[in-house]
């Protein structure tokens, strides 16, 4: 396989069709090298228009889902961000690529380890990898500039509301199969949130999402 142009294919036929039109997030695409973070069954899948296995119930989202979410969330390089499910640390390492720094929180112990070594192996030096239960965000460092919620919610906790600064942003994906729809959540003051539903999609939940009130 071509790699490199198996990788401008993804760009040109999945990605940029998807709106995802920001210069930033498409040569992004370039530098951080995706099948370096697709487990070793599953590299000739890196390009594919797939959510790619990683055991334990979870999964990599599809090239252009990441690039969109990358898109709306807007990163800029001073800001703080906390993404929900690591997975194989694809995510965090655009993130990083944007950001002054990113803690991502993953619930599985092999998938947080590998992630690390993923990261580490990548060159990518401001991301922490903690192992925990991020079903209500992670209130360590918060508040945060932007936060990612890497699975679906059936509805958003109201404890990841009170984690983001004012004029941050949230980007979760809300419902339940096969109706879910990506909502980026702007926090406008202490009190008040200004939602925008960007698109529509269908993910696995987050794992240990316990019930909560706030709904859309």
């Amino acid at each position: 396989m071509n790699i490199e142009q198996a990788r401008f294919n993804m760009i040109e036929q999945q990605i940029r069709p998807w709106d995802v039109l920001d210069i930033d997030v498409l040569e992004l695409l370039n530098v951080v090298k995706r099948e370096d973070f697709v487990p070793a069954a599953y590299k000739n899948l890196a390009f594919i228009d797939t959510e790619i296995p990683l055991g334990g119930g979870e999964s990599m989202f599809t090239p252009k889902l990441e690039a969109r979410i990358l898109q709306e969330v807007a990163v800029k390089k001073h800001e703080n961000v906390l993404e929900i499910g690591t997975g194989s640390g694809y995510m965090a390492a655009l993130l990083a690529h944007k950001a002054r720094h990113v803690t991502t929180v993953e619930i599985l112990p092999q998938l947080k380890e590998q992630a690390e070594k993923t990261l580490a192996a990548n060159g990518v030096t401001n991301v922490n990898v903690v192992l925990g239960d991020g079903a209500q965000g992670w209130s360590a460092g918060a508040p945060y500039d932007v936060i990612v919620m890497s699975g679906a919610l059936a509805v958003l906790p109201e404890a990841v509301l009170q984690q983001v600064k004012v004029g941050g942003r949230i980007l979760a994906i809300i419902g339940e199969a096969p109706i879910m729809s990506a909502h980026l959540i702007t926090r406008t003051s202490d009190k008040a949130y200004d939602t925008r539903k960007v698109f529509e999609t269908s993910v696995a939940p987050l794992q240990a999402v316990p019930p909560s009130h706030f709904k859309f």
